[in-house]
């Protein structure tokens, strides 16, 4: 009986087991970051907006 007791694996190994092949076929469904965590993803100047703050100042502003 020992021997058919290693034969069928738990039910935390046979868990296991299909998480493995889950990852293996799916890969990291969640990205580190996307491409609208940047300033490119929201069509912003990378290098910032400092000159388009300085071209529009207010008159009160002078």
């Amino acid at each position: 009986m020992a021997d058919a007791e290693k034969a069928t694996p738990s039910a935390e190994e046979a868990r296991r087991a299909r998480l493995r092949r889950a990852a293996e076929l799916l890969g990291d469904l969640e990205p580190g970051g996307t491409r609208d965590d940047t300033d490119a993803g929201w069509g912003e100047n990378p290098g910032g907006n400092d000159d388009d703050l300085r071209r529009n100042v207010p008159p009160h502003h002078g």
